[in-house]
């Protein structure tokens, strides 16, 4: 089983200088790059203390210096926020210095904030997000592109530097709801899931995507799926739950600010299949009744010795190939580096 980290550069109420944010984010760094990792996945947000990385395609040319072996995945680009062709010179540019070591996750986004100040209008942001999945790719593989869309358009336009990796980066698309699930397996692209949905939910999504990749023609077998998992570990199952908790606070909290929370978008296919495989961040009523859900089915949480069985157990009901960690603490990151990661990887 490969296992990457999912890494976030969040500033809890400000307490710090922010300097020591991205300090310590690349101290971790210097760890997996030790250690075994397959990769760092870069978590691209914007307006909100919730994880400052603004640009991933800028911060990976710097992890891209201090690193010769780990890859770079970006978690995720947030494409209907970028011009698609600006988006193409970038992530290759990235490849490029990197030596070919990037892993290009693109996703839709969700908070409302970033839609609103970009002048997105989520309810098309699906249409935009293909559409801009679509360009990249056909500015990768071909000498010159020409898309004709109903939200983006170029004729003839030769984007340089093509990618180190040929035909292009390996490109997974975050795939939280029906919407994107769908089109995803549709077209034979691979998924990486979301931190948010419980351990059941998730398989449940998976089998889904499964299915409609079947239908279509395509294969499961051969892909990673990294399944993000928002992880504590600690030298007793009682300091685990302490971190765990707060890590289920803070998410919670964080996700409820005005502008953090999900903009609302309506589809058909969500309605439909919402029994399945919605995304399942804020259908809680209550503050309480969000973090238990955190707690009894999301955050996977323990002494590194549970921690190995737990990952075992999910390993056979969700399909667990790639396990996209999420550490809840550094303290978690450092014990399930030294203690978990030479037993399940």
């Amino acid at each position: 089983m490969k296992v990457g980290v999912l890494q976030f550069f969040s500033w809890p109420d400000r307490r710090i200088p922010l300097d020591q944010v991205y300090h310590r984010a690349f101290q971790r760094i210097d760890i997996m790059e030790q250690n075994g990792y397959d990769a760092v996945w870069l978590a691209e947000h914007h307006f909100s203390s919730f994880s400052i990385c603004p640009s991933i395609h800028l911060m990976g040319t710097h992890v891209a210096a201090r690193t010769k072996n780990l890859r770079i995945g970006t978690g995720v680009s947030l494409a209907p926020f970028y011009n698609p062709l600006r988006l193409a010179e970038e992530v290759a540019l990235l490849d490029v210095l990197s030596g070919g070591r990037v892993n290009w996750g693109v996703g839709r986004g969700y908070q409302e904030a970033e839609f609103k100040a970009f002048g997105v209008d989520p309810q098309h942001s699906y249409e935009v997000f293909r559409e801009h999945v679509q360009t990249v790719i056909g500015a990768w593989t071909q000498e010159r592109v020409t898309f004709a869309g109903d939200h983006f358009q170029c004729e003839n336009v030769e984007v340089l530097p093509k990618p180190a990796q040929k035909p292009h980066p390996p490109v997974w698309l975050a795939a939280s709801s029906p919407e994107a699930m769908n089109w995803a397996a549709e077209n034979g692209f691979s998924i990486m899931m979301d931190p948010h949905a419980d351990h059941a939910r998730l398989a449940e999504k998976r089998e889904l995507y499964r299915g409609i990749l079947e239908n279509h023609g395509h294969s499961i077998e051969g892909r990673e799926i990294p399944m993000a998992r928002l992880v504590a570990c600690a030298p007793t199952r009682a300091e685990a739950e302490q971190i765990a908790r707060q890590g289920a606070e803070w998410t919670v909290g964080s996700h409820r600010k005005k502008g953090v929370r999900p903009a609302k978008v309506e589809s058909k296919l969500n309605r439909e299949l919402s029994d399945m495989a919605q995304d399942h961040l804020f259908v809680d009523s209550a503050t309480q009744s969000a973090i238990d859900r955190y707690m009894n089915g999301v955050i996977v949480y323990g002494t590194p010795d549970e921690l190995v069985d737990e990952i075992a157990r999910l390993k056979e009901e969700m399909f667990l190939d790639y396990l996209l960690l999420a550490p809840l603490s550094h303290s978690s990151f450092v014990l399930f580096t030294d203690e978990v990661l030479p037993r399940v990887a």
